[in-house]
């Protein structure tokens, strides 16, 4: 209404403008007020506004400006011609403004919904994974038609939600036509052709023939149905959320064939390690054994006591390799308890050096502990052998005129321990990787083992709170710094 008034109000305006020019100018120049009328009429409200300025124009210009005055009376045919086009030529005018308008106001609705579907599409390009999606999606849906969002999956045979907004109706009736949406691929609830007694608006995921899940929306404003433009933009956003969704899958399924890929590899490199580092005592301790049983009233009482000897270290060479391959699978799965008590550390490097005594035969091993050294709270056991790993790791690794330094550090709320040796060091490009599993730095020598002792020390002293890392000294050899708590509050 406000449109054709004001329509009105510009035939007034432009009536006593051309009264108060008719002294100067010629009727048929003063028409030309009359078109601009039209024109701005057609450009601020459209069509039909446009076409009842043209009429009242001509009216207006016959009864007002045109001689005999106050009259419609013609005393010129001429202006009769005058009349129909105003009338001709303001009919068309405003039929071709009104198109412009229109295209114009097209245009900028499908600018913005480019811009719309252009935003969720960064957002779900930015989205690294099935939480992110989801919440992207929900946010800008709800966002541009201000209502609550869910998002149903697949899972377990059912279809359930993945990702709900607060106060969306999730109830059994709600459910019900969720699974028929995904069953039917067609959409229903408010505002379609089917099932309309829901309160929501549901439609699916899809992408051509493919069906990923259920997008479920509920209209704060009271409608009664959605507009076309509504729908388009709905079924735009829900198309791009199922891309978005098939791309999340499609990437955690890359992974878990990537970790399948390493766990077959890991498993490779496993047997492989574990074949030759269990055959090598084997074969010792067969072979102690099969002279033994062969040659036994041969052999004098010192040769018997080798073969024992050497079949008794080779078992517990053995033994150890197991028990580091169980304490990596208990790391591996989360299942590494421990039992914190106060020890003292002195008895726990001192218990470290019993297993090694013979490798540390004729070794110099300097240790440095302070006087005023507490309790500290850990698993006696767990942490043993931790500087079991990491003091035959320095035998190993350096040569036997060097000695072994262990240092005892107080620090503020913490225990500060390095095992120092002077042996080759670590390549600068493997002090990242030797916590490993498996990884075994390049050294200048064949040394013998399967890579898992410093990855378990990375795991038991991790799991006290602790931290473990290894740099090369200035001069040579490295030194591997092990971190603990003084507190069991501090974990």
């Amino acid at each position: 209404m406000f449109a054709y008034l004001a329509g009105i109000v510009f035939v007034i305006a432009a009536t006593i403008l051309g009264n108060l020019a008719k002294s100067t100018l010629a009727p048929a120049n003063i028409v030309i007020l009359y078109l601009l009328v039209v024109i701005l009429t057609a450009i601020f409200w459209g069509k039909g506004p446009a076409a009842l300025t043209s009429i009242l124009s001509v009216l207006a210009f016959d009864y007002f400006l045109v001689p005999p005055y106050l009259t419609f009376a013609v005393s010129d045919l001429q202006y009769v011609f005058t009349f129909a086009g105003l009338l001709i030529v303001g009919l068309v005018i405003s039929d071709l403004s009104s198109k412009t308008r229109r295209q114009t106001f097209e245009a900028s609705k499908r600018e913005t919904q480019t811009s719309i579907l252009y935003r969720l599409s960064r957002d779900l390009a930015a989205s690294d994974s099935a939480d992110a999606v989801f919440h992207a999606i929900r946010t800008n849906i709800g966002e541009i038609f201000n209502c609550k969002v869910a998002v149903f999956l697949p899972m377990g045979g059912e279809i359930m939600p993945q990702s709900v907004d607060a106060d969306f109706p999730v109830d059994e009736h709600e459910k019900a036509i969720v699974e028929w949406v995904y069953s039917s691929c067609k959409p229903a609830g408010w505002g379609t052709d089917s099932l309309q007694a829901v309160k929501a608006h549901y439609l699916p995921l899809k992408i051509a023939k493919d069906i990923f899940g259920v997008l479920g929306v509920l209209f704060k404003e009271n409608k009664s149905k959605l507009h076309n433009d509504e729908n388009d933009l709905l079924n735009a956003l829900s198309s791009q959320a199922a891309v978005a969704i098939q791309r999340v899958r499609l990437a955690e399924t890359s992974r878990q064939m990537e970790i399948i890929k390493a766990t077959e590899k890991l498993q490779t490199a496993l047997l492989n390690s574990i074949s030759h580092d269990l055959r090598t005592p084997l074969v010792s301790i067969k072979g102690a054994l099969s002279s033994l049983l062969q040659d036994s009233a041969s052999l004098d009482a010192d040769t018997r006591k080798e073969l024992l000897e050497t079949a008794y270290e080779e078992s517990d060479h053995m033994n150890r390799l197991v028990g580091n391959l169980l304490d990596m699978t208990r790391v591996e799965s989360g299942t590494l308890k421990i039992q914190l008590k106060l020890c003292e550390l002195r008895d726990v490097i001192g218990a470290s050096l019993q297993p090694l005594k013979d490798k540390l035969e004729g070794r110099e091993i300097e240790i440095s502990i302070p006087e005023d050294l507490p309790e500290i709270p850990m698993d006696f056991t767990l942490i043993m052998r931790v500087f079991v790993n990491l003091i035959d790791n320095a035998v190993k690794y350096s040569t036997q005129e060097t000695p072994i330094n262990i240092t005892v550090t107080l620090l503020e709320n913490d225990v500060r321990i390095e095992v120092k040796d002077q042996g080759f060091g670590v390549p600068q490009e493997d002090l990242a990787r030797i916590f490993n599993k498996f990884y075994r730095a390049v050294k200048p020598r064949q040394i013998t083992g399967t890579g898992l002792g410093l990855s378990i020390c990375k795991g038991i002293v991790e799991v006290h709170g602790g931290k473990i890392w290894a740099e090369n000294n200035p001069d040579k050899g490295a030194t591997f710094t092990v971190i603990l708590p003084r507190g069991i509050n501090d974990r």
